[in-house]
């Protein structure tokens, strides 16, 4: 076997850790030196983690599974999400802090999932009350892996952080990126690391300011055992009081899942998703037509600024706000700004460009919405386009709010509502995006649906989609909204054919 075919195979085997994995074909044994073209095939395993919701004893969370249906999948498959709980010999296993009742088995604790996943197309559902619900691990192999998507939903009626706050499960990976955290005095935020595999991971968490890094004091070397959930309280690793922060979580040993939980004093609070890969021009898709405020952060890793053009692509092309032009981005720093009510009551996302030369950033917003004491804050990250398929669970009648962008050019878009978890039949739609436009839809309503749904985007043809989904708080007691934006669900794995080349022996 030469090095080529080897480097070939070690880099599948690293996409597979992170998203699933697909067996290679069997090589041709005609001799011939060629490398036939790569093929899409299905993911045959997904593993997600879920942070533990809240420590409210008024919370109340959702969880919802959904596996859209995949050409060429496995024609059987499992699934399942259970609590993370660190390996134990006793009958009690300890997850983040708190204590949960389990059964031993094998040696470890084997908890009750809180969930099962149904079969592709067709949500499954699970919950939990109260503030001692620990994190969550799930594993989809076969025909359940390709597109697995769980959103954890929570409802909070009073105190800090109430309304609602969203997260959609992530899988676990080595880098994080939070832009728009904050350790001022109105805020508790926490960075939960969720450890999904079966020896300890190793994390340094560095936060950043305007003025760059902030003095840290545990920062460094946090150890979360195997199964196990660590919330990290911001505040405790620095003195320093700062509203634009950015969090970066790197992971020296192992894997973590990691989400920063943002609770206001005043604005109710929401889950800070981690944004996309630092790149030199970003998109931040779906800011509610309604919103009242809208605050930016970004932040350039290394030492060269950035210098980014701002435009948001409303209902009728891109337009630029007035006084916020550009912004300047100091290497190593955070750099914030206050873009008030810049949608104006149309639909709208956040296109940033370099100016000049690209360098590569993060950033995120936070909204608000609503008046006086009934608002609201969640937040958007940067994010990757849809990509091929892109999947989002958890929708409610008359709730849930697509916004969809092409800032480069003409686009269509198929939008599918699936079966409700409880009942009801698969609706879909196809829409055409204007370039540098966004289009707020709300998603087809499934046929006689019961339940939840989830939402499922394909990218049909044209230029690449962004887009993400507003959901509102269904109970009347408890005004809230959080949104998730939708990049590409990586439910399929390029594949080369590889054949033998039998002329090394001979060299």
């Amino acid at each position: 076997m030469n090095r080529t075919t080897l480097s070939l195979i070690a880099g599948v085997a690293a996409l597979a850790a992170v998203t699933g994995f697909a067996t290679l074909d069997a090589p041709d044994t005609s001799g011939a030196d060629t490398a036939r073209a790569a093929a899409q095939l299905p993911v045959e395993r997904t593993g997600l983690v879920c942070p533990a919701p809240s420590t409210s004893d008024l919370a109340e969370t959702a969880y919802t599974s959904f596996t859209p249906v995949t050409k060429g999948a496995a024609a059987k498959g499992t699934g399942h999400l259970t609590a993370a709980t660190e390996e134990s010999t006793g009958a009690t296993g300890k997850t983040g802090g708190k204590t949960g009742k389990s059964k031993e088995k094998g040696g470890k604790t084997a908890a009750k999932p809180v969930l099962v996943p149904k079969a592709p197309g067709t949500p499954a559902t699970g919950s939990t009350s109260g503030g001692t619900t620990p994190a969550y691990l799930g594993t989809a192999e076969g025909s359940y892996a390709p597109g697995w998507t769980v959103q954890q939903t929570t409802e909070v009626a009073a105190g800090t952080g109430r309304g609602l706050l969203g997260v959609n499960c992530t899988a676990p990976d080595t880098e994080f990126w939070f832009p728009g955290a904050s350790t001022a005095a109105d805020r508790t935020d926490y960075v939960h690391l969720t450890n999904p595999d079966d020896s300890a991971a190793v994390v340094d968490i560095e936060l950043y300011g305007p003025d760059g890094a902030l003095q840290t004091t545990v920062g460094e070397g946090i150890t979360v055992p195997p199964h196990a959930s660590d919330p990290v309280l911001l505040s405790t690793l620095t003195a320093e009081k700062q509203d634009a922060v950015t969090v970066h979580v790197n992971v020296r040993s192992g894997r973590v899942g990691a989400a920063v939980q943002a609770l206001d004093d005043k604005l109710g609070g929401d889950w800070l998703a981690s944004a996309g890969d630092p790149a030199g021009s970003l998109v931040i898709p779906g800011i509610p037509k309604d919103a009242v405020s809208v605050r930016l952060v970004a932040f350039a890793p290394g030492h060269a600024d950035a210098d980014l053009k701002v435009q948001l692509a409303s209902s009728t092309g891109l337009i630029t706000p007035a006084g916020h032009e550009t912004l300047h981005v100091k290497g190593g720093m955070s750099a914030s700004v206050d873009l008030g009510d810049v949608t104006r009551g149309e639909a709208g996302s956040l296109v940033l460009t370099p100016t000049d030369d690209a360098v590569p950033v993060v950033a995120a917003v936070r909204v608000v919405r609503g008046k006086g004491d009934d608002q609201e804050s969640a937040f958007i990250p940067a994010t990757a386009a849809v990509g091929a398929r892109a999947s989002v669970a958890d929708n409610r009648a008359k709730a849930a709010t697509l916004s969809l962008t092409a800032p480069t050019g003409t686009a269509q878009v198929k939008v599918t509502s699936s079966a409700g978890s409880e009942g009801g039949a698969t609706a879909s739609q196809t829409y055409t995006l204007k370039p540098g436009t966004t289009q707020d839809v709300v998603p087809p309503a499934p046929q006689g649906l019961k339940g939840t749904y989830a939402i499922t985007l394909e990218h049909v043809s044209g230029a690449p989609v962004y887009a993400s989904r507003t959901l509102l708080s269904t109970d009347k007691d408890t005004p809230g909204f959080t949104i998730q934006t939708l990049p590409d669900d990586r439910g399929t794995v390029s594949v080369p054919e590889a054949d033998e080349d039998l002329d090394v022996l001979q060299r």
